[in-house]
């Protein structure tokens, strides 16, 4: 039950969730019906409930799975990485327009709001990253490039905010210019470096380094 013939249950899932990605970010959760994505997927409603409860689950699901991951993937990607210039980075990106994907994290906030059975699941998502990115700044501030004496969980949470909140003003809205945006940030992360230290922030280059200041 749950597959497709020749399909294995884990490709099942995997078209289920890129369906719902789509449908969701197209339509909002709401005008989303589950026949909608069993349909795309080419599977029946029966299949679609063998691999999720409810339509709930699989708003979460499709977050996981399809919406923003930048910073995950630079992690992966070069894990030595100082964990300042992947945030400068990824900084830099967010006052751009996402594609449909991106507003997944809007339909998935909006609905939380309204609707209990999608804010149980949202709040174990929003907990996995807020303690994921609290652990990269324990990590960087063990390697000496975030102030010791910051809370990784405040600062996590204000990177959090940065990221949802760049979903919901997007630059057909309220453009920034990319320069200006970039001399921001690289204060902000000055403002983060630990006492006694300078953090430079290349704006065209992309790359973050510190460097102990004269005494």
């Amino acid at each position: 039950m749950g597959r497709i013939a020749g399909v294995t249950a884990t490709e099942t899932r995997e078209r289920l969730l890129r369906a719902a990605a789509e449908a969701f970010a197209q339509r909002g959760y709401d005008g989303t019906r589950v026949a909608d994505i069993a349909a795309a997927a080419g599977v029946s409603n029966g299949a679609l409930y063998a691999h999720f409860d409810s339509k709930a689950e699989l708003l979460v699901a499709a977050l996981r799975a399809h919406g923003p991951q930048l910073l995950a993937k630079l992690f992966a990607a070069d894990p030595d990485r100082p964990i300042t210039e992947l945030l400068a980075v990824v900084g830099r990106g967010l006052p751009r327009r996402r594609d449909a994907h991106g507003y997944l994290i809007v339909e998935a906030l909006v609905a939380a709001r309204r609707d209990e059975d999608v804010a149980r699941p949202m709040r174990d998502y929003v907990g996995e990253r807020t303690g994921w990115l609290a652990g990269l700044v324990r990590a960087a501030q063990n390697d000496g490039e975030l102030d010791g004496e910051l809370s990784p969980d405040a600062l996590s949470h204000f990177c959090l905010l940065l990221a949802m909140g760049s979903a919901l003003v997007t630059p057909d809205l309220h453009p920034v210019d990319d320069e200006e945006w970039a001399a921001l940030l690289a204060r902000v992360v000055a403002a983060l470096a630990p006492a006694g230290t300078t953090a430079q922030t290349s704006v065209s280059a992309g790359t973050t380094a510190q460097r102990r200041a004269p005494r």
